[in-house]
């Protein structure tokens, strides 16, 4: 599966650096991931954003959006594996994507209902994609 990361900004705390880091590697084990880590000062530039994820399935990382379980998640993942299109996975700055993006968005994923610090929710997206991946794979990572 292509595998798109797209974020405004980059982890910046260095244990979110160590863990953006970990869980990329661990992703690129079972997918093809391309990653687009726009400035900041993008953050509320949709014209940017759209640019970086034309052409794609955009998945936009939303606190209203809808939440998953691990299995569900990978349920998830796999019908976007079967289009046969990459997906990006899009996670706004620290207010969030701008509303022009998450309207035009094929689908909306939250992390759940809590507000995360911006690095902590690009690892937790990273954590459960590569989570459902290995349900799917079969793999024993999942418990």
């Amino acid at each position: 599966m292509k595998i798109h990361i797209v974020t405004i900004g980059r982890p910046k705390l260095v244990y979110a650096q160590a863990g953006w880091d970990e869980y990329i590697s661990r992703l690129q084990r079972l997918h093809t991931v391309r990653i687009t880590q726009l400035a900041d000062k993008y953050s509320d530039d949709s014209n940017k954003i759209a640019e970086a994820v034309a052409g794609t399935y955009v998945v936009a990382l939303e606190i209203t959006g809808r939440e998953h379980t691990s299995e569900e998640l990978a349920e998830q993942l796999g019908k976007w594996e079967l289009m046969g299109k990459e997906v990006s996975f899009v996670i706004g700055g620290p207010d969030g994507l701008p509303q022009s993006i998450r309207d035009s968005a094929h689908y909306r994923w939250s992390l759940g209902r809590l507000t995360l610090p911006h690095d902590l929710a690009m690892i937790v997206t990273l954590e459960a994609l590569y989570r459902a991946s290995t349900i799917n794979s079969h793999l024993p990572y999942h418990r």
